[in-house]
């Protein structure tokens, strides 16, 4: 037992050379166990929480038997961040490219990058049917066969991203993801078409967003083994409740989540290799 600044108590266990911190998302006292990952949720952000990560082996192991997969979508389902684009679109790329890259990096939280970025681009819906249709998100090499597999071998397949829902359904759509699997944000526009904001009760607006995803799935579909593959800090720290997660680094290599996961891909075709064992 370790006792907080505050005076309250929580199981703690030591931590070994193959444990790492992660990021607390709530606060109250609960043990949660997901797969071959011990963590210890809901406790005062003063605790230091350990996990241990699961070893190449069993997350190979899991992704071939997992009964779902999220992937993110900006730099891994497609080659480029869609708010850069946007905000590229509009006329401030350069601003908002730097804010992404420390968003990705988790040094700030998502919910203050996001909103810090929307208030310097405040696009118009104009803007942004203008882009899908004039510069439409590229596919990242490989997606669409892996997705394809994934399907035909009854492995149901999720879009979670922090990106727009609007950019995010014309992915599913070219992927043949049903809408309904996609969870991202909403922006709001006021009745003359100008940016009004965005949907800040979407799970995916917050740090740990993801994360929350993959419970509420599980919870909805009774998934036993969900995997989360993406780029970013938001998406490693989706495990858990996400059974495994993989690093994907086919469009850039983001290091801290390099260095943290076990499985690291640069290609979808490393993963429609692991795929032909089943």
């Amino acid at each position: 037992m370790e006792q907080n600044q505050r005076g309250e108590w929580a199981w703690l266990t030591r931590p070994r050379s193959d444990w790492f911190p992660v990021r607390l998302l709530s606060s109250s006292l609960l043990f949660h166990l997901s797969g071959s990952v011990w963590v210890l949720l809901d406790v005062p952000s003063q605790l230091s929480v350990f996990c241990m990560m699961t070893t190449l082996d069993q997350t190979k192991e899991l992704f071939r038997r997992a009964d779902a997969v999220c992937f993110d979508v900006d730099s891994t389902v497609i080659k480029e961040e869609g708010i850069d684009e946007l905000a590229k679109f509009c006329g401030v790329g350069d601003a908002v490219r730097e804010m992404t890259r420390k968003a990705m990096g988790g040094s700030v939280t998502f919910k203050k990058a996001l909103t810090d970025r929307l208030s310097t681009i405040r696009c118009s819906r104009e803007q942004v049917n203008k882009l899908i249709t004039d510069h439409p998100p590229q596919l990242t090499p490989g997606i669409r066969e892996l997705v394809d597999r994934l399907h035909e071998l009854n492995i149901k397949v999720f879009l979670v991203s922090g990106g727009f829902r609007c950019i995010v359904e014309h992915v599913a759509s070219q992927l043949n993801i049903p809408l309904q699997h996609v969870y991202a944000n909403r922006l709001k526009f006021y009745f003359n078409g100008e940016y009004a904001g965005f949907d800040e009760s979407q799970p995916t607006a917050e740090s740990g967003g993801k994360g929350k995803v993959i419970s509420m799935l599980k919870e909805q579909y009774g998934f036993k083994t969900v995997v989360m593959i993406g780029d970013g800090a938001t998406d490693l720290e989706a495990c858990p409740p996400a059974s495994a997660f993989i690093g994907f680094g086919g469009n850039v290599v983001r290091p801290q989540v390099k260095e943290r996961c076990s499985w690291f891909v640069t290609s979808f075709g490393e993963l429609l290799k692991e795929l032909e064992k089943i």
